[in-house]
């Protein structure tokens, strides 16, 4: 049986409603073997950035190579969801995504403002300046631009969504063309979620936003504005010709306390179609299911996801 995370885990999983060790003969772990051969170690980094305007954003990198991997994490979520694991036999309990990602290549994370620490009680991080009001995802995806300028992180850039971070990393990805190597979506949210849900999507949005946790009404608590972010993305330029990987979960989400049944029937019927919206985005993407994960497929899996990313690592090297 898995341990259980904080408590406040439960509860964002249902935000996600919306929101290798071993064999070294195969295709995945070729690459990951092939990336391990790099450049010369790169300086780790752990702290406050400053991104202008009086705002800091708290950044963390680490590992030495090419592309740099930016895990971006899901609605809510802080960057500690890459460093954390939650398995059972036969996926090993370590390494955990950002150290394992560190192993071959330089990986960076960092905390949006209004995210939960998954501290013990679960707190919204103190590491970033607070940001109060609803967000945009230009908003955010500026934010991320702005914090890999002021901190000179090379260049290209993997990108790595989880839920609705996969938003983000695809609208950065479609605005900085020039510096977008690949992407991983980490059981990302899809554009085309609104019309499957249908008259559901209010009740939705308002659970993505207010997943009801002790810390929803916390000032400073992230929230989104999701049919703009959908707009957004929908209008933007269309994807760079980079390699692309997708990782979906095979278990049902979490129903919270209250949340209707015909939302959860509605969406895990949406869910899959969402997914391979994904998968088409780009020509021979992969698909790989989590068999056995829920939503937090990099905390369940984090071998599977740390093999994706050396896998998109190796077609980037396999391209230039």
């Amino acid at each position: 049986m898995r341990r259980c995370l904080p408590a406040l885990t439960a509860a964002l999983v249902s935000v996600a409603l919306i929101t290798l060790p071993g064999c070294d003969n195969t295709p995945i772990e070729k690459s990951v073997a092939a990336a391990r051969t790099r450049v010369p170690a790169a300086k780790d980094i752990s702290g406050p950035v400053d991104v202008g305007g009086g705002r800091k954003i708290h950044l963390r990198c680490k590992g030495s190579g090419s592309p740099t991997v930016i895990l971006e994490s899901g609605l809510h979520d802080s960057s500690d969801t890459w460093n954390l694991t939650d398995t059972r036999p036969p996926v090993p309990k370590s390494p955990a995504v950002f150290p394992g990602v560190a192993a071959f290549t330089r990986v960076c994370e960092y905390d949006r403002p209004g995210t939960v620490r998954y501290t013990e009680p679960p707190a919204l991080t103190t590491r970033s300046t607070p940001v109060n009001g609803e967000r945009s995802l230009t908003s955010m995806v500026s934010d991320l631009d702005k914090l890999l300028t002021a901190a000179k992180v090379p260049g290209p850039y993997l990108l790595v969504g989880h839920s609705f971070g996969g938003m983000v990393t695809r609208l950065y990805a479609q605005t900085h063309p020039e510096s977008t190597a690949g992407l991983v979506f980490v059981d990302a949210f899809g554009t085309n979620m609104k019309p499957f849900l249908g008259k559901e999507w209010a009740a939705y949005l308002e659970v993505l936003n207010r997943p009801g946790t002790a810390l929803d009404a916390k000032r400073g608590f992230e929230t989104v504005d999701v049919d703009g972010a959908i707009e957004a993305v929908t209008s933007a330029p269309p994807l760079p010709e980079v390699p692309l990987a997708v990782l979906s979960k095979t278990k049902p989400f979490a129903r919270p306390p209250g949340m209707p049944v015909s939302l959860v029937t509605r969406l895990e019927r949406a869910w899959p179609r969402a997914q391979q919206e994904l998968v088409q985005l780009e020509p021979q993407t992969p698909h790989l299911l989590a068999t056995g994960s829920d939503h937090y497929v990099q905390i369940h899996d984090p071998d599977l996801t740390i093999s994706a990313i050396g896998l998109i690592v190796g077609r980037v090297d396999n391209g230039s």
